[in-house]
């Protein structure tokens, strides 16, 4: 395993977000962390990236502990983070978003020419300002920005929300592409459909703790499981109880041995 997380307690100040959470990501994988809005899967991510330090736990970057490393040395070690809120530069053009991001880049394949290959849109809006791209612009240009420093292993954070359904297709075929390449790709991810087309291997987060993991082919095919794990996340109107029922209903359901692999409690 390339990158492991064992055991990490994470907060903001007194508020506690993660509690304890563990997982593995191996080379050339797609893993995803799938759960609800508030349930610690953006947190997870700024932990490994350093901008959120682990209270306790330890972050195990290909053999070497990178626990408390700043967010530059965590990038230079051959982690990118794609953030949920894009952060580009919005009074540089795309191509000074991509060049900056070039510089001091990690040797490796990407240059700005191979990410106008991936995202031939970008390739039209070189002269445009980042604050005036749509969203869908601005979030190629977000994943281009941060495969310019060439990761070993990218953090996707929602990257599709908010975003049309055609810009959504879009950008799905897009990394399938980039993890056939060999990239190795964690992803923050409430859109479920979105997820399980690319992922290899699921965690579930509910209230900070990982409560299931296993192959996403298993929650694809549990029809009973994956229906109130749908409804627990998304049905509007539910009560915090009624939302909770339901999960766990999902959790007991998905912990039924199934055809193509089980989904193991943690």
């Amino acid at each position: 395993m390339i990158l492991q997380v064992r055991e990490a307690h994470t907060a903001y100040g007194l508020s506690r977000v993660l509690f304890g959470v563990s997982l593995e990501v191996d080379a050339g994988e797609c893993v995803c962390l799938l759960g609800r809005n508030g349930v610690g899967k953006t947190t997870t991510l700024r932990t490994i990236m350093g901008l959120s330090p682990p209270q306790a736990g330890r972050i195990v970057w290909k053999g070497a502990d990178i626990t408390g490393w700043s967010p530059h040395r965590v990038a230079r070690a051959g982690i990118g983070l794609v953030p949920e809120d894009r952060r580009i530069f919005a009074d540089l053009t795309v191509w000074e978003n991509l060049d900056v991001a070039s510089r001091g880049a990690r040797a490796g394949g990407f240059t700005i020419e191979r990410v106008f290959d991936l995202f031939p849109a970008l390739r039209d809006l070189t002269g445009r300002q980042g604050g005036f791209l749509s969203g869908g612009e601005q979030q190629m240009l977000t994943i281009a920005r941060t495969l310019m420093g060439n990761p070993d292993l990218l953090l996707l954070d929602e990257p599709s929300e908010g975003l049309a359904p055609l810009v959504v297709d879009h950008l799905r075929d897009q990394i399938v592409r980039l993890k056939r390449e060999g990239l190795t790709i964690l992803l923050a991810e409430q859109n479920v459909e979105f997820s399980l087309a690319l992922a290899d291997r699921v965690y579930v987060l509910e209230k900070g703790s990982i409560r299931f993991t296993g192959p996403a082919a298993a929650l694809r095919d549990n029809e009973a499981g994956y229906r109130d794990y749908r409804l627990a996340v998304f049905e509007p109107g539910l009560s915090p109880e009624q939302r909770r029922l339901l999960f766990d209903g999902a959790i007991a359901k998905l912990s039924i041995p199934l055809p193509r692999g089980d989904l193991q409690p943690m």
